[in-house]
């Protein structure tokens, strides 16, 4: 496949680079900075852009069959830049009639799972109180993909690690893994690239967890 990845220079997005070139696809890296992109490979194009504008990152979409995103706010300050950005993306597939985004979000953003216990569902109650923008900002984004008219999948996981990749990792479409409290990034990133060509999760949240 032809593959374009947003965010490419973050912890799943250099997993989804890493992985997608070692599967054999052609892979586009959107980045700011591509000093930062440590991840090399026969197939790989180096795409820079600042996503101020669609028309800038509309090359990088274009004859493309999927389009995947790690973009987010890599701190608290940075809440707000999960749906500004997404909203350039949205805009240049768009333009260039790519339908298919996968998105990282978070769990805390989706339902809650079913057979938690109180201890899981007190500590998701933290974790959302302390981190209510950056969450807030994951909504607004998710709201922006559902009015978009593409077909989309949110990838919602807990708590991250870096952690080599597994794939014993447990998906819930339309939920969460009932007391899923960590996942890898790399585990994240093999998830996204299957559920790239797998019809059940267009226009779906799916969560992820161990």
């Amino acid at each position: 496949m032809k593959l374009t990845v947003f965010g490419a220079t973050g912890g799943i997005g250099q997993e989804v680079v890493r992985q997608a070139l070692g599967a054999g696809h052609q892979v586009t890296a959107v980045v700011r900075d591509p000093a930062r992109l440590s991840v090399t490979g026969e197939g790989l194009e180096v795409f820079r852009a600042d996503l101020s504008e669609p028309e800038s990152v509309r090359p990088a979409v274009a004859g493309r069959d999927a389009v995947l995103s790690g973009l987010g706010a890599r701190t608290r300050k940075d809440a707000g830049v999960a749906t500004r950005l997404t909203r350039t993306v949205l805009a240049a597939m768009r333009a260039e009639d790519v339908r298919r985004l996968l998105v990282v979000s978070a769990a805390p953003v989706g339902p809650a799972p079913q057979g938690d216990g109180a201890l899981d569902r007190a500590v998701r109650g933290i974790v959302s109180a302390v981190l209510k923008d950056t969450y807030a900002d994951l909504r607004a984004m998710e709201e922006e993909l559902a009015r978009s008219g593409l077909d989309w999948t949110v990838v919602r996981p807990p708590r991250l690690q870096d952690k080599p990749l597994s794939g014993r990792y447990r998906t819930v479409v339309g939920g969460s893994p009932a007391k899923g409290r960590f996942v890898g990034r790399a585990d994240v990133a093999h998830a996204m690239l299957a559920m790239t060509e797998d019809p059940a999760t267009v226009r779906q949240g799916v969560g992820i967890a161990y």
